[in-house]
């Protein structure tokens, strides 16, 4: 297993410090698997999509038109 050094706030490190019956590593383990695992998901989704940067921009304009002629309607 590989060590890492991380840098947190000060806030974050009064509480640490406040619960050392907890397993810092390991919540810091679990939180960085989880979010990797999200990662790898979205990377294994995009992966097989045959969209483009530009045709995903142009779908983000689509959808920001329509939301702000939704709520124009309702002004």
């Amino acid at each position: 297993m590989v060590n890492i050094t991380l840098s947190i706030p000060d806030e974050l490190h009064k509480v640490v410090k406040q619960h050392p019956e907890i397993k810092w590593s390991e919540v810091a383990r679990q939180a960085m698997l989880e979010y990797a695992q999200k990662i790898k998901m979205m990377d294994e989704i995009t992966g097989k999509s045959e969209l483009t940067d530009m045709g995903a921009e142009e779908i983000g304009n689509l959808i920001k038109k329509g939301i702000a002629e939704r709520h124009k309607e309702s002004l």
